[in-house]
Formats: C-alpha cells, sequence, structure tokens
C-alpha cells in the first residue's frame, strides 16, 4: 500500500504556576498524566497524545515549544489549563510554535463536588477562567488554533480530538506532497490551471512535469511475471465482465492497464510522487487512456487529477491522508436530476472513478472510448455510496488560491445499462440550486473530492492552518 504515514504523535502541556505549591503540581501532572492515558485508551484518537510537562515558566514553555518543532515525529501540541496559567508566560514559545496548536478547553472533573468542594479544590480546578486567559493570549496573537471545549472523557469531546489529530497530520503531509504530470493541461481548459509557485509556498505541494515518452519507456520495462500475478490476484478482488469482448481481447486490454499500473507506480516510488495526472490529449506512444490503472493506484491512497489537474491531483492526496484512505474519491459533476423533488448531481469521468467508495462488488469492463483515440480501455465500473459526506475543490484565484465546498448527501445512482463507468449520485444540503449557484459564484471547478469520511469542519480547520480561504457552501 502507498499511502504511508509516519507514526505521528501530539504532544500534551498543561498549563500551570508555582503560586500553588509543589503538592499542587504534582497533582496537575498526575492528573493531566491520566488523561492522557484515558484519551489513548478511549480508542478514538488515531495518533498517540505523549505527554511532556507541566507548563509554568515562560522558559519551558518556550523550551516546550522549540522541541515539538524541531521533532518530525511531532504533529502536533495539545495544551490544557488545569489552573490559571499567566498568559504572558506563552507568548515567546507560542510565537515559535511551527506544528499545529489544539487548546482543550476541559476540566479534570465533570461535575462540582458540592459537598466537599473547598479552595484547596478551587485553586486546583481552575480550568473555567484559565482556559480563557490562555484564550485570550492566542487570539492576540491572532494565532490559527483548533479550540475543542468539553469533558475530556466524552466521546464527542474525543471524537473532536481525534478528527483534528487527522487534519494536523494532513497539514503536515502536505508540506510533502509531490505531483508528477505526464503531460499538460488539457487545451484552452480555465480552471485545471494554476501557479505551481504559489501552490508551493501555500500548501506545501510540489509539481513536476515529465512527457508521456518517460511513462511509455517505464512501461517497457515492467516484468510481465507481475502482469500475470496481478491479472490472477483481480479476479480474486473484483468480478471480470467480458462482455461483447472476445476472452482474448478483454485479457490483453486488462493486462495493458496493469503495465500502466506498474509502470506508474515504480515510476512514483523511484522518484517520491504521491500523486500523479494524465491528459487524453497527451497519450503519444500509450495503447490505452490510463483507466483500471489510476483506479487502482488510487485505492491504495496515490492522488490523482484527470485533463492536468494537478490541484485536484494533491488535493486528493491530502484528502485520502486526511481519511485514512477511507471513502475519498477523485470525482467530477457530470450530469444532473433537476427534477422537482429530485435535485441531485451525478458525478463520474470517464473512467477515473476511485472504488474507495464503491457500494458493490467492481466489475472489471472493457468498452470503447472514443476519447482519445486509443485502443478499449479496461476500467472499474461500480455504483457509489449512501451517506453524508463533502465534496470539496480548490481554485486558483489570481491573487491566492480558494477552497470551495459543500455538505452532501449521496445516494446509490440507478442502473445505467450504456453508461459502463463508475458512478456516484448526492445532492448539496443546502439543496442544489442554492449549492451550485453559490459554488459558481465562488469559481469552483467541475473536478473535486468527494468524500464521506470528512466533515467540513475539518476542510475548515486544515483551511485556517495556512490561511486559505474556504467557501463553506451552507
Amino acid at each position: 500500500m502507498s499511502l504511508q504515514v509516519p507514526d505521528y504523535e501530539f504532544w500534551f502541556a498543561t498549563g500551570s504556576q508555582f503560586l500553588y505549591g509543589e503538592d499542587q503540581l504534582k497533582s496537575v501532572e498526575n492528573d493531566a498524566r491520566e488523561i492522557v492515558d484515558k484519551l489513548n485508551e478511549s480508542g478514538k484518537l488515531p495518533y498517540k497524545v505523549v505527554f511532556k510537562l507541566v507548563a509554568t515558566t515562560a522558559e519551558n514553555i518556550t523550551q516546550f515549544m522549540k522541541d515539538a518543532n524541531y521533532n518530525d515525529n511531532v504533529a502536533g501540541v495539545i495544551t490544557w489549563m488545569h489552573t490559571f496559567s499567566p498568559a504572558k508566560n506563552w507568548i515567546r514559545g507560542t510565537k515559535l510554535l511551527q506544528k499545529p496548536l489544539l487548546h482543550l478547553a476541559t476540566q479534570f472533573l465533570n461535575k462540582i463536588p458540592y459537598d466537599t468542594i473547598d479552595f484547596d479544590y478551587m485553586n486546583l480546578n481552575q480550568s473555567a477562567h484559565g482556559d480563557r486567559e490562555y484564550g485570550y493570549i492566542n487570539a492576540r496573537l491572532g494565532l490559527n488554533n483548533k479550540i475543542v471545549y468539553g469533558w475530556w472523557g466524552d466521546e464527542e469531546t474525543q471524537n473532536e480530538i481525534g478528527k483534528w489529530e487527522d487534519v494536523a497530520v494532513a497539514y503536515n503531509e502536505s508540506q510533502k506532497i509531490r505531483v508528477v504530470r505526464f503531460g499538460d493541461n488539457m487545451r484552452n481548459v480555465a480552471v485545471t490551471e494554476g501557479d505551481k509557485v504559489s501552490a508551493q509556498i501555500k500548501f506545501g505541494w510540489t509539481v513536476d512535469y515529465y512527457g508521456v515518452g518517460d511513462l511509455v519507456e517505464e512501461i517497457k520495462h515492467v516484468d510481465e511475471k507481475d502482469v500475470d500475478a496481478k491479472y490472477e490476484e483481480l479476479q480474486k478482488d473484483y468480478t471480470f465482465v467480458v462482455g461483447d469482448n472476445t476472452p482474448e481481447k478483454f485479457e490483453s486490454s486488462v493486462k495493458e492497464q496493469l503495465r500502466q499500473y506498474f509502470a506508474l507506480k515504480s515510476f512514483m516510488e523511484r522518484n517520491n510522487y504521491h500523486a500523479f495526472v494524465t491528459n487524453f490529449e497527451d497519450l503519444w506512444g500509450l495503447k490505452q487512456l490510463p483507466g483500471l490503472a489510476a483506479q487502482l493506484l488510487m485505492a491504495e491512497g496515490y492522488g490523482f487529477g484527470a485533463e492536468g489537474d494537478w490541484k485536484t491531483a494533491a488535493l486528493a492526496r491530502l484528502l485520502k491522508i486526511m481519511s485514512h484512505n477511507k471513502q475519498t474519491a477523485f470525482m467530477e459533476d457530470y450530469t444532473l436530476e433537476l427534477q422537482h423533488g429530485k435535485e441531485a448531481i451525478l458525478g463520474s469521468h470517464m473512467l477515473e472513478v476511485d472504488p474507495t467508495i464503491a457500494s458493490d462488488k467492481p466489475r472489471v469492463e472493457v468498452h470503447p472510448l472514443d476519447i482519445g483515440g486509443k485502443d478499449d480501455p479496461a476500467r472499474l465500473v461500480f455504483t457509489g455510496s449512501a451517506g453524508d459526506g463533502i465534496d470539496v475543490t480548490v481554485s486558483d484565484m489570481g491573487t491566492d488560491f480558494k477552497m470551495i465546498g459543500y455538505d452532501v448527501t449521496a445516494a446509490k445512482a440507478q442502473e445505467t445499462p450504456h453508461l459502463p463507468v463508475a458512478k456516484q449520485l448526492w445532492t448539496p444540503k443546502v439543496g442544489l440550486k442554492k449549492g451550485a449557484t453559490a459554488w459558481i459564484h465562488a469559481g469552483g471547478g467541475h473536478h473535486t473530492v468527494f468524500s464521506l469520511a470528512l466533515t467540513s469542519t475539518q476542510l475548515q480547520d486544515f483551511a485556517n492552518l495556512i490561511d486559505l480561504d474556504f467557501v463553506d457552501i451552507q
């Protein structure tokens, strides 16, 4: 599997001060350690939390933030104010922090012990105003930090922390995303264009160009034994539908896609790429437009964009990291259902829709494809899933990038016997008319990433981290 993410961890610090004495500080540490242990045991957090210190001085806070910055295993920092922690102590260290920050506004106990409460308890449990003091300085510094409010033992709170961890890891990994372009953008198309230097500055994405001839040369070196073995493997994972093809033509077409699969994968692994694009106008030397090949790679976690759309390819890789490669796919708004009460968008593409969203067992089929002028390509055919999700795109508006998205209600599309492609049906939760109008006004493109595993809150949290304008259509 290509979606390999480092074993990240998150460092936890709890704020206090020496005013309360050593006994109180020891209690603060014990409580913080218990919270961290229970969070790790909850099963709700995808990445480990590590308790690091009781933060009491500007000096130890600053050193903590420096250490977090320079440890590549640390994806972010979680802070909590057990007692009152004078926020001036946090200024220098927080200004130095270059990792995502989550402020957990909580309290060790979830209830007031009315029968036993005294001033010792009050001195120890000052989160109610300690978190406000700390929150003020973060706001004053203009931080784009996340705030999760609620008792740490509640499932809702734990889920919020877990979803933010995924965002923070995606932020770290975004700086490493490398996209390879085989060919240029589709001619005369506007929205798939963009400033690659600005994208690297804003997102961290590296975008490189290679001629299609480089891919053709790579195909020549694919081992036919690997192709034969993968062909046998596919018969176990998917349903083979020979259809109107001869068995020989069907097998030949599928194996040609497998040669492309191995060539693309070996090229990307050798050159450290995580996403790729193709263009049906630029297929020199290829026998087929990559279809099944692209779908198999997307299923493994690679990002993909059609017609040279490198922004969507990188976005797909980013959101696959955020979603752990669950139900997150390259998509295109293709055709509309405009009957009153049934309004919906049918998303699809010529070949390249990701099987992670499939509701049924995908079928391997071979059909003609006039676009591209090449041999009949093999592809996976399936119906998408029902559920709640998001659909999102990134556009280059000239002065900056803009992320545009909305929440959707997804449904299984009806059978399309004359349209042998993967497909997904959905309706914006705000309604098709309002949602599509706002999308068009905002400059959103037709290529998107569709996900049934992510939320618009996570997209907003990511956008906040990089000062990206996110148009959340509601």
